[in-house]
Parts: structure tokens; C-alpha cells; sequence
């Protein structure tokens, strides 16, 4: 069979569901698992950020693992293609776990955080590794990559979006709690509401519907400086206990526009949900796609082999690197992000419009990647898109709450330019297989693409670190008021110059990237004559 046949546009989108499930799961991890861990299972934000880092690091030698043992598959299906199906139920299962919340000590809860992530990370690995090398062997044609590769990215941002733009408002369905909501007129837009519940709830929410009016406790106890007007508050309800806010800001507030949610109930049913579709977009991919490109015919099973080939190969060793510092960047603008409207701008459903908003221009980001690398060749592309989504990111750090069309308009600029990242990101390490091969005469795809998913794991880590130890030292505590308003510089510093810094460092490294477009015809013409000569 020809290995360098134009695919189908039915195999493209097929492959692309596939990413939209992985990012079901990776995105709903990266942006809501730290404010779901500090603010709803009431983790101290260090252990959280500990939690990460630890886990990613230990994740690195399963991937290298899952490489190996992804190579060495021998099925009627193929070498990958198979583990995209026996890991879709698992990694539903899981991503489940995650967002349920027992009912356990402190030190229940963070041996349960460990166990469940952990778990996470090793079940994505045995999916994502071959579902990442699969693209490099449904085609040789390097070029056909990058469209691969395109449709690859808006699957991916299709299900970022998914879950990214669906969540906050299931959280508020399924959370939704049925209390006794008197609302009794002081002024013309000021309001005395009372709130009784039949349930206790851990983790409650109260909000106005459309978000605008902001609510202060009508109560004796505590003390001026400890009840700053927020457009909602979170608290623990008891059952049959009344709880008194001062709404203002709104005219006409009734008992009909007052929401009230159960935010651990919310974001358990939301989630399980969610997973349903995570499962069936795998099973999409497996029965769409095949598996075309082989290794040589010679080529006998040595680890070690592949081991040296992998640890002298140039261009994977730069990848390897550049892939690590994109994804804290990305990691770090994700896990911040609700914490910034929830507690910044003090919105945060309009969170959820933000994140549709950068979904939509990663999109973009992603079709136009592939007519832009032709154009400015993948290296140079890739140098510019890093310096270009840094340098507009870290323009936020001018941004008061007030800004907002400020803050969508920079956010949604800076992620065209960084949707480019991983586009080109996972087609450059099918380049760096094709390398090996034609510098070593063998090839390890599974091995090579576990560097993908080390650098998307570990750099997650790393980001949910700094974001923990960042607001920790500003004393962060997402169920105190006081301390969430001093730790407001920590987050806007985390969304801001704080990831920029990271672009400029990758920047510099990508320069030394050796592998031009030149270089690449010269080794796709070499391949291809080699792999007629041995058909």
C-alpha cells in the first residue's frame, strides 16, 4: 500500500475526535481540578500544587514505558490504534473519580487526591502516547502531516471547549439546590435576602442569575473588614439555619433569579457526564482510522538500540524541551483562569464565555497552522508564535476588573498565536521519527511520541506548582474572602508576565532547531524510495 496516500476527510475528523476526548479530560483537569481541589474538596493550595508536581514527574517514566510497550504492540489493528480502545472506559472512569468527593478526613482527602490523580496520569499516558503516535504512522508524507495535525488541534479545542465552556453552567444545573429564598426591598435596587435549606451543603454558592449584584452578609457578627460586596458568596449551609445577605446593584430581584448551588454535586454529575462523551469520541477514533506507515522489515526489537537513537536524536532532545516549557505556559493560564474571574473579577460564569472565546481563536489558531508552515517553514512559525502569544499575554497585567472587553480581546489574541504550539508540536515529532529513521536505519514512533506526552504531564505539573506555591505565598485561601483579596496580585502576576517569561526562554531554544524544510524533503524523498525498495 501506498504510505503516502492523501487521507480521507473521514479519517481526519474521525482522528480528530480522539483529541477532542483527550481533551475532555486533560482541559477539564487543567482548568477546574485546582479551584475544584482548594475551593470545593478544601485542599490548602501548596498540597495542591505539590500534588501535581509530584505526580507528573513520577508519570515520566511510564510514558517512556508506554513508548516502548507501544512499539512492541503486535495486533490485527495495529501497533496503537488498539490502546485507543481498551483505555476509553478507563480514562472515563477516572476522570470520574477525580470530581467525586468522599467524605474523609484531611488526610483522607489528600491520600484520596494522590491515589485518583496518579491513577489519572497513567491511564492518559497508555491512551494519549499511542494515540499522539498513530498520526505519524497513518501517513509517511510529511506535509500531509501538518493537516493531520490541523484537524488533530480542532478536535482538540473542540473538546477544550466542550468542557471548558459546558461546565461552569452544568455545575450550575446539576448543583442547582431548591432552598427557601425570601427577598424582602430595602431600596430601589437593594434587597434583604433570607435563605433556608432542607439539606446541609458543604460547599454552597449564592448568585443572582445574570451575576451583577453583589452580596454582603446581613450579619452582626462579622466584622466590616471581613464582608467585602462580592457578586456571590460561598459558605457551608445546615440545614434549617437561615442565612441573611444584603443584595445591591440590581433592580427588581426576586426569589426566581437567585441561584442557589451545590457546588460538589454539580461538579460530580457534571463530570460524569461529560465522561460519556470522552468514551464514545475514542471509539470514533479507533474505527475510523489505520495505520499505514511500518517499521523497516529488518529492524529487530532492542531496546537499548532505541534507547541511544532516541538520546543522540537532535531534533527529539530540542522538542523534548520546547514541549515541556509551551505547556506550562499553557498549563499556567488554564489552572489560573477561573481563580482570576471568580475571585479577580468576581464573575465567574463569565469565565466560561472567556474560555469558549479562546477555544474558538485556538480554532483558528490550528487551521491556519498548516498554510503558515508552508509559508515560514515549522521552526520559524513556531519562534514567532512564541514570542507574538507571550508578548500579548503579559499586556494583562494592565488590566483592572473593570476591563473586560480588555481582557477578552487580549486573551483571544494571544491564544490564535498559541493554538500554533501543539499543532506543530506533535507533527514536529513525527518529523523527529523520520529523522531516526533516516539517520539510524530504525524507528521507534511509540518512543518518540512519549516525549509529547511527558512534556504535556510534567509541564502541567510544574505549572500547577508554581500556581500553588505563587498563591500560597500570597496566603490564598479560596474559602476566606480576607485572604482571597490579598492574594489578588499572586493571580494576576499567574495570569499575566508570569507564563510570558516562559515563551521568551522556549523562543531562544527553538533556534537551534535543525530540522528545515530543506532538510525535511531531503529525508521524506530518501524514506520513500527506501520503503519502495523494500515493498
Amino acid at each position: 500500500m501506498n504510505q503516502n496516500n492523501k487521507l480521507s476527510l473521514k479519517e481526519k475528523i474521525g482522528y480528530a475526535f480522539g483529541d477532542g476526548a483527550a481533551n475532555i479530560a486533560w482541559r477539564g483537569v487543567a482548568t477546574f481540578l485546582f479551584i475544584f481541589y482548594t475551593d470545593v474538596f478544601g485542599l490548602n493550595p501548596a498540597t495542591v500544587g505539590i500534588l501535581f508536581l509530584v505526580a507528573r514527574f513520577s508519570d515520566g517514566i511510564s510514558d517512556v514505558i508506554m513508548g516502548v510497550v507501544g512499539d512492541r504492540t503486535k495486533t490485527k489493528y495495529g501497533k496503537f490504534r488498539p490502546w485507543i480502545l481498551w483505555t476509553a472506559i478507563p480514562l472515563a472512569v477516572v476522570l470520574s473519580l477525580l470530581f467525586t468527593t468522599p467524605d474523609l478526613s484531611d488526610s483522607g482527602k489528600i491520600a484520596y487526591a494522590y491515589v485518583t490523580y496518579i491513577f489519572f496520569t497513567l491511564i492518559y499516558t497508555a491512551n494519549n502516547i499511542p494515540y499522539g503516535a498513530l498520526m505519524a504512522v497513518m501517513t509517511g508524507d510529511d506535509k500531509e502531516r501538518i493537516s493531520i495535525g490541523s484537524f488533530r488541534m480542532v478536535g482538540a479545542f473542540g473538546g477544550g471547549m466542550l468542557v471548558q465552556g459546558a461546565l461552569l453552567f452544568l455545575v450550575a444545573y446539576f448543583g442547582n439546590i431548591d432552598p427557601n429564598i425570601e427577598v424582602n426591598r430595602i431600596s430601589e435596587d437593594k434587597f434583604n435576602v433570607v435563605v433556608t435549606s432542607t439539606q446541609d451543603v458543604l460547599n454552597a454558592n449564592i448568585k443572582t442569575d445574570d451575576g451583577i449584584a453583589v452580596f454582603t452578609w446581613n450579619d452582626a457578627l462579622i466584622n466590616a473588614d471581613k464582608n467585602e460586596p462580592t457578586h456571590g458568596k460561598s459558605f457551608s449551609m445546615e440545614s434549617g439555619k437561615k442565612y441573611e445577605f444584603i443584595v445591591s446593584g440590581e433592580a427588581n430581584i426576586s426569589a426566581e433569579n437567585i441561584s442557589l448551588i451545590d457546588q460538589k454535586r454539580g461538579y460530580s454529575n457534571s463530570i460524569y457526564l461529560l465522561s460519556v462523551f470522552l468514551a464514545l469520541f475514542m471509539f470514533i477514533t479507533f474505527y475510523t482510522t489505520k495505520e499505514r506507515v511500518q517499521p523497516p522489515k529488518e529492524q529487530k526489537s532492542n531496546l537499548s538500540k532505541d534507547l541511544k537513537d532516541l538520546l543522540k536524536n537532535k531534533p527529539w532532545l530540542i522538542l523534548l524541551v520546547i514541549g515541556l516549557l509551551f505547556n506550562i505556559y499553557n498549563s499556567i493560564k488554564q489552572g489560573i483562569v477561573v481563580i482570576y474571574f471568580t475571585h479577580y473579577l468576581n464573575n465567574q460564569l463569565l469565565a466560561a464565555g472567556f474560555m469558549i472565546g479562546l477555544m474558538i481563536a485556538s480554532i483558528a489558531g490550528a487551521m491556519i497552522t498548516a498554510p503558515l508552515g508552508r509559508k515560514f517553514g515549522k521552526r520559524n512559525l513556531f519562534i514567532y508564535a512564541l514570542i507574538f502569544s507571550g508578548a500579548v499575554n503579559a499586556l494583562l497585567v494592565f488590566c483592572g476588573p473593570e476591563d473586560i472587553t480588555a481582557i477578552f480581546s487580549i486573551g483571544i489574541v494571544s491564544e490564535f498565536a498559541a493554538a500554533i504550539f501543539p499543532t506543530l508540536f506533535f507533527v514536529m515529532l513525527g518529523d523527529a521519527a523520520d529523522y531516526s529513521e533516516f539517520k539510524n536505519g530504525r524507528r521507534a514512533t511509540g518512543l518518540i511520541y512519549s516525549a509529547g506526552s511527558f512534556a504535556t504531564k510534567f509541564g502541567g505539573g510544574i505549572a500547577g506548582a508554581i500556581i500553588g506555591l505563587v498563591l500560597a505565598a500570597f496566603n490564598y485561601n479560596g474559602q476566606d474572602a480576607i485572604a482571597i483579596k490579598g492574594a489578588v496580585p499572586g493571580i494576576i502576576m499567574l495570569m499575566s508576565w508570569i507564563p510570558a517569561i516562559i515563551t521568551l526562554i522556549a523562543a531562544g531554544l527553538m533556534i537551534y532547531y535543525p530540522l528545515n524544510q530543506k532538510k525535511l524533503d531531503e529525508i521524506t524523498l530518501t524514506l520513500n524510495n527506501r520503503r519502495e525498495n523494500n515493498s
